[in-house]
């Protein structure tokens, strides 16, 4: 059951902007979330997470979209045609480090299912997958993750989705903590009582315990839960995906993901060496056929109202990796090591 940070202690003086509906991604419309969690024996902890910008055919019509690269030490595929083109036109599935060319080959071969002459009388495809390392605890060399993961995640997709060790978080650490997935949203609202939704979920798998921030403070950690000299340093990673019903352009969103590096900033990151921090960012708006009038028009938000998006991601970002950390499960692993539940850690420090 999932429960948000924000229901269990008191911070609503921290955050300025107010949360959407249900305070997950999902509360742009259109967008659905899709979970395959795999645990078996004692070396599988991982699994596969699907967002889906609309219900459509994302080939024949894809997402405005814009992509940061905060540091670079990831092993995503599809993120340069992105970047290049401003466009999503798959699913976007996440998952371990190990399992990105599984997920890559389900996502090409759906796309073909959907659309026969991708490839052959019509372009290929840019299947997005992104990664990140649960190798702590699941043993990634059994290439644990498979192409039928990733069907079913998509087909699990819908507006309610469980956060913490679940789906491509089930091995993730976050840290020193259980992390995984985790939402937030934001209602932004702009001149002329105007309201749209910026949504974020994370992949969260970064950080080092000794600078974690919550909401501002670093919490008074008791000498028996203080992490061992030498343990403790930035690395593993996060996945941010930010999602908004305003019709903002690809440049637009590109600037959107930028501003992650400050949420991560807000929670104690510094963006470690081996930490592939990467973000993408998509609108649900302006969405046209592939096949559709070679001059188009579109609404798109002036540049002088963009404060008011970067601020509701920034905190929809920060919240959605504490959400991530407050449902993490305790997770032992393979190799004899058990990650920590951070909620009880936190209750511990503020007792």
């Amino acid at each position: 059951m999932t429960e948000n940070l924000r229901n269990a202690i008191a911070c609503a003086d921290w955050w300025v902007h107010p949360t959407g509906p249900t305070n997950q991604i999902t509360d742009v419309p259109g967008v659905k979330v899709g979970h395959f969690t795999h645990k078996s024996g004692d070396t599988a902890r991982t699994g596969v997470t699907a967002i889906l910008p609309h219900d459509g055919n994302l080939f024949d019509r894809p997402v405005h979209a814009g992509t940061a690269i905060l540091n670079g030490f990831g092993k995503s595929a599809g993120l340069v045609q992105v970047e290049e083109l401003g466009e999503i036109e798959t699913p976007i599935i996440l998952t371990n480090t190990f399992g990105v060319a599984d997920c890559t080959k389900a996502l090409i071969k759906r796309t073909i299912a959907q659309n026969p002459d991708v490839g052959r009388k019509m372009a290929t495809v840019n299947p997005l997958v992104m990664e990140c390392n649960d190798g702590v605890v699941n043993d990634i060399q059994a290439f644990h993750v498979t192409e039928a993961m990733v069907d079913q995640a998509i087909d699990n997709a819908g507006t309610q989705f469980d956060q913490g060790t679940v789906g491509a978080g089930t091995g993730m650490k976050t840290f020193g903590f259980a992390g995984g997935i985790g939402s937030a949203s934001r209602r932004v609202k702009l001149a002329g009582g105007v309201h749209y939704h910026v949504g974020a979920l994370v992949l969260s798998n970064f950080g080092q315990k000794s600078e974690l921030r919550v909401l501002g403070q670093k919490p008074s950690v008791p000498v028996a839960l203080a992490s061992p000299a030498g343990e403790d340093f930035d690395k593993g990673s996060i996945i941010i995906v930010l999602a908004t019903d305003a019709p903002l352009d690809s440049r637009q969103l590109s600037r959107l993901s930028r501003r992650s590096s400050a949420a991560l900033g807000r929670l104690g990151s510094y963006l470690g060496h081996q930490s592939g921090d990467i973000a993408v960012a998509f609108s649900t708006q302006n969405v046209k056929s592939r096949d559709g009038d070679a001059v188009y028009a579109g609404q798109f938000v002036s540049e002088s109202c963009m404060n008011a998006f970067f601020h509701g991601s920034v905190e929809a970002v920060e919240e959605a990796v504490l959400n991530a950390m407050w449902n993490g499960q305790a997770t032992p692993s393979y190799n004899g090591k058990t990650l920590p539940e951070f909620q009880a850690f936190y209750r511990v420090c503020t007792a």
